[in-house]
């Protein structure tokens, strides 16, 4: 008898043991919810989370952990971040998963810094990118698609990116021994007018199956009874969220109609905002962030700020919203009046959200974070070295007809231009009034000679043209953004109705322009244009300037120039606009440049400085100094 107790509790000391040991045992890890204290429990304790959100994306994986440093020394306990399908799935099929769209190794760092972590994988997400993360090539695939619904091409395509990155961050889930504790199905849909069920469930289904009981799924919606209606799935936890302008109490109210039992969180809490080209740069007062802050706390609510960290639309990556016949498009920036700034400084902000947070969760033991020193490199003089539409381009990367216009998904052109060219009839009015409907910005040239603008932004689709007849029309078109919000999504770029004088225009020859690598053009030699105003189209231009020393991050000053694009050393920056503003400086992180010798390339689609300089400065101007 005593041989058996004794060989029974060596077998139970032994398994013990080995379950301790086992990162991946469910005893040992885990993420749930208490329903019946209103509270979450990790690892089986009572657990309430302030998280902030930070998406990989949004700047160079070399400061990825600083930036989750910051986040931990402030207080807060967990980070939130989106998953961009568009980013790692530039095509069908092709997955890209390192460099900068290494999740994988942002969530180790995660951890590292003792984070836990929100994924939100979509696979729409929002997010003031293009499209909302989906991929451009969806409508291209099938033009005709029904996005975000049970559609089932949509269906098929989302069911396989959702497998690819659920697969890629399952060893990283709670259960798992990982800081992924929670997981959202969709993104704020009931906000969508869809409002498709079916399709909702079906995703539902496809997260059950790879994250199970290892993490807790959960989606997120405004806080109203309308939109969590269509927002909520049975099996998820339903949250909200709200901003300072918001009543906590009507809020949560609003929570409690779908999910009556539980701890109350805010998803989004918004401690700054979004900001368009043409509006004054928004900001959220830091005594209405603490106030709301306080009060969510006092109530036991878990919290996500958005955004904690917001950073840079790098490239074209910057979205839109709108819809109806509004267009506003958003700014290369994503500081969002975040507590932490583009480049990752604190502000006022920060610290007192630290300080409401140390009354309700202990605060690290860690140093507190201050302003990087920035670079002040001084003036780089630009001079011209390419037309865009000289027929020795190297950023051609499609040319085709049509008896119509071909959209910018149809022809494979993602982010970038479109140029349509046509010739005008023989004998037309004088002067004759065109109109195409524009997507989104198109400059209009009679014979290599620009005559007008047409806007979405400004809703204007018609100018007139003086002696029109028998010549080559041309309409460079720009995708400024696709709509990332709303019922419209679904925003192909291009132009369509073309008509003069009511008389329908045919036969295009269309050249699309993208790029991704701008390295060529350093063996060009330069050529003269003049300063001002660019007649005869856009212009690329190139400097050179040295830096002594270790690179600072620093701001690429843009007065004086009109509409374009800015790259360092390759590295596109994204577009600037400072005669619209409030954006006038663009953000150069110091992994971009590099101890020497350094090259400005600028694409310039309108007008050209008097000084032909731009100069780093810095000091950041986002229409606010």
């Amino acid at each position: 008898m005593w041989s058996l107790m004794f060989v029974t509790i060596l077998a139970l000391s032994r398994a013990m043991s080995e379950t301790i040991n086992l990162p991946n045992n469910e005893w040992q890890y885990s993420f749930h919810v208490d329903y019946e204290n209103n509270q979450f429990l990790l690892d089986g304790k009572s657990f309430q989370y302030i998280s902030g959100s930070f998406h990989y994306f949004r700047t160079p994986r070399q400061y990825w952990r600083d930036r989750l440093r910051k986040i931990r020394a402030a207080g807060l306990n967990a980070i939130s971040t989106y998953v961009e399908w568009s980013l790692h799935e530039p095509e069908p099929g092709q997955f890209n998963w390192t460099g900068d769209a290494d999740l994988v190794n942002f969530l180790n760092i995660a951890q590292e810094e003792d984070l836990l972590v929100l994924l939100r994988p979509g696979p729409y997400i929002c997010a003031e990118r293009d499209m909302g993360g989906l991929p451009y090539w969806l409508l291209r695939e099938v033009p005709n698609i029904n996005l975000r619904t049970k559609d089932a091409d949509f269906v098929r395509y989302a069911t396989l990116y959702l497998n690819e990155v659920l697969n890629k961050i399952r060893p990283l889930l709670r259960g798992n021994g990982g800081p992924i504790i929670m997981v959202q199905i969709e993104n704020e849909y009931g906000s969508y007018y869809a409002c498709d069920t079916e399709y909702m469930d079906m995703l539902k289904e496809i997260f059950i199956k790879k994250v199970g009981n290892k993490a807790l799924l959960y989606t997120t919606d405004g806080a109203f009874a309308s939109l969590l209606r269509c927002g909520f799935i049975s099996g998820a936890y339903a949250t909200v969220d709200f901003g300072t302008a918001n009543n906590v109490t009507n809020s949560f109210l609003s929570m409690r109609l779908y999910q009556p039992r539980g701890p109350l969180v805010n998803s989004e809490f918004y401690p700054g905002w979004l900001t368009h080209w043409g509006e004054p740069f928004q900001r959220i007062k830091t005594e209405a962030v603490v106030k709301s802050l306080e009060e969510m706390l006092a109530l036991g609510a878990s919290v996500n700020f958005y955004m904690f960290y917001g950073g840079t639309n790098f490239g074209f990556t910057s979205g839109a919203n709108g819809g109806t016949g509004v267009y506003s498009p958003q700014l290369t920036s994503y500081d969002y009046d975040a507590p932490l700034t583009e480049a990752g400084d604190p502000t006022p902000k920060y610290f007192a959200i630290r300080d409401v947070i140390g009354r309700y969760l202990p605060l690290p033991n860690m140093s507190l974070p201050t302003a990087s020193p920035k670079g002040n490199y001084g003036p780089v003089l630009l001079e011209p070295v390419l037309k865009l539409l000289d027929n020795r381009s190297p950023f051609v990367v499609i040319r085709a007809t049509g008896d119509q216009p071909k959209t910018f998904e149809a022809l494979s052109v993602n982010q970038g231009f479109v140029l349509y060219e046509t010739n005008l009839p023989p004998s037309i009015s004088d002067p004759a009034i065109l109109h195409a409907t524009t997507k989104d910005r198109a400059l209009i040239y009679i014979d290599n000679q620009l005559r007008g603008i047409l806007s979405r932004i400004d809703k204007i689709f018609t100018i007139p043209l003086e002696s029109p007849y028998g010549h080559r029309l041309s309409l460079l078109v720009e995708n400024q953004g696709r709509l990332n919000f709303g019922n419209e999504i679904n925003d192909s770029k291009g132009i369509s109705d073309v008509n003069i004088s009511g008389i329908p225009l045919t036969n295009w020859n269309m050249t699309g322009y993208t790029f991704s690598d701008v390295s060529s053009l350093r063996d060009i030699t330069t050529i003269r244009i003049d300063s001002g105003t660019l007649n005869k189209g856009p212009a690329f231009l190139r400097g050179k300037f040295t830096i002594v020393g270790q690179p600072l991050d620093t701001y690429l000053d843009t007065t004086g120039w009109g509409k374009g694009v800015a790259f360092v050393n390759g590295h596109n920056l994204g577009r600037y606009w400072p005669l619209v503003g409030p954006q006038i400086t663009l953000y150069v992180p110091a992994p971009y440049l590099r101890e020497g010798e350094n090259e400005l390339i600028i694409l310039e689609l309108e007008y050209v400085s008097q000084t032909r300089k731009m100069k780093f400065q810095s000091v950041p101007n986002l229409g606010t100094l």
